[in-house]
C-alpha cells in the first residue's frame, strides 16, 4: 500500500509539474517510459518474435543471393557491375526495417489497444497521446536499428559492403522504422478487428516483391516506374542502395525528406486518434 500510494503521488506531482506547459495534454515528456515498458516485455516474451525480423533477411540473403545469383551473376547498378548478393542486401535490409516497425505498430499496438487496454491505461496517469506514440515508435526505431546493425555485420563477413558509406544504412534504418512505425499506428488506429490487419499484409507483399527488392524496375514500363517510385518501400530501397554503393547525391537527400515527412504526418494523425480515442 505504501509502494502504491507513493507512486500515485509521484504521478500527481508530475502531471501537476507538466499541467501548464503548452500540449500539456497530449505530451508531458515521457515516452521513454513506453519505451523502457517495450524492453522489459521483449525481455520476457517477446525474444523469440524480435529475433525473427533479423533470421528473416538473412535467410533470404543466402537462399537468393546464393542461390538464385549463381545463375544470375551479376547486375549493372548505376553504371557499377556488383555481385547479385550485394544488389538485394541492402533492399533486405530496407524490407527488415519496415515489416519490423509494421509488425510493432499493427498487431502488437492492435492488442495493447484493443485486448489489453494498455493504452487507456497509460493515457489515465500523467502520460499523454504524444507520449504513447513516441514510445511506440521509438521501439520501432530500436528494433530497426538491431536488425540493421545486425544484417551489416552479416553483409561484411560475407563480404558485400563495397563502400565505407554502407554504415549510414544503419541510421537510414532508423528514419524507415520510424516512418513505418508511424503510419501503421495511424493505420491501426482506425481498425476494430484483427482481420482487418491482414490489409496491411495483403499490401505489403506485392510491395515487397515488385518494389525493387529481387531485380530493378527498369524491366516495366515508364508509367509504372513512376508508381512504384512513389512507394515508401522502393524509396526506402533506393535510400539503402545508394548508401551500399557510396552514392551521396541529391537523390539521397530528397529520400531523407520523403521519410521525414511520412514521420511527422504519421506521428501528428497518431497523437490526434489516441487523443480523440482515449483522452475525450
Amino acid at each position: 500500500m505504501i509502494m502504491q500510494a507513493t507512486a500515485v503521488t509521484a504521478a500527481v506531482a508530475i502531471a501537476e509539474r507538466h499541467a501548464h506547459r503548452p500540449g500539456a495534454g497530449i505530451y508531458a515528456g515521457r515516452a521513454r517510459t513506453v519505451l523502457a515498458r517495450n524492453a522489459v516485455a521483449v525481455r520476457t516474451t517477446n525474444a523469440f518474435v524480435f529475433a525473427t525480423g533479423f533470421i528473416e533477411p538473412v535467410l533470404f540473403l543466402v537462399a537468393f543471393g546464393y542461390g538464385i545469383g549463381g545463375l544470375v551473376g551479376t547486375v549493372d547498378v548505376a553504371g557499377q557491375v556488383v555481385s547479385y548478393a550485394a544488389f538485394i542486401a541492402p533492399a533486405l535490409l530496407a524490407s527488415s526495417a519496415m515489416n519490423g516497425a509494421l509488425m510493432d505498430a499493427t498487431y502488437n499496438v492492435f492488442f495493447k489497444m484493443h485486448h489489453q487496454r494498455l493504452y487507456q491505461a497509460m493515457t489515465a496517469t500523467s502520460l499523454g497521446a504524444m507520449d504513447v506514440a513516441l514510445g511506440e515508435i521509438a521501439w520501432a526505431m530500436v528494433r530497426g536499428a538491431a536488425y540493421a546493425v545486425g544484417f551489416l555485420v552479416v553483409i561484411g563477413a560475407f563480404g558485400l559492403v563495397v563502400s565505407w558509406s554502407a554504415v549510414l544504412m544503419v541510421p537510414a534504418a532508423v528514419l524507415v522504422a520510424f516512418a513505418f512505425a508511424a503510419i501503421g499506428m495511424t493505420l491501426t488506429s482506425y481498425m476494430s478487428s484483427f482481420q482487418q490487419l491482414n490489409w496491411v499484409s495483403f499490401a505489403l507483399l506485392p510491395m515487397f516483391l515488385f518494389s525493387g527488392t529481387f531485380f530493378p524496375i527498369t524491366v516495366y514500363p515508364v508509367w509504372l516506374q513512376h508508381v512504384i517510385e512513389a512507394l515508401p518501400l522502393w524509396q526506402a530501397i533506393a535510400m539503402m542502395r545508394g548508401l551500399m554503393l557510396g552514392e551521396l547525391d541529391g537523390g539521397l537527400a530528397f529520400h531523407v525528406g520523403y521519410f521525414a515527412v511520412l514521420s511527422v504526418l504519421g506521428l501528428w494523425i497518431t497523437t490526434r486518434r489516441l487523443d480523440a480515442l482515449f483522452l475525450r
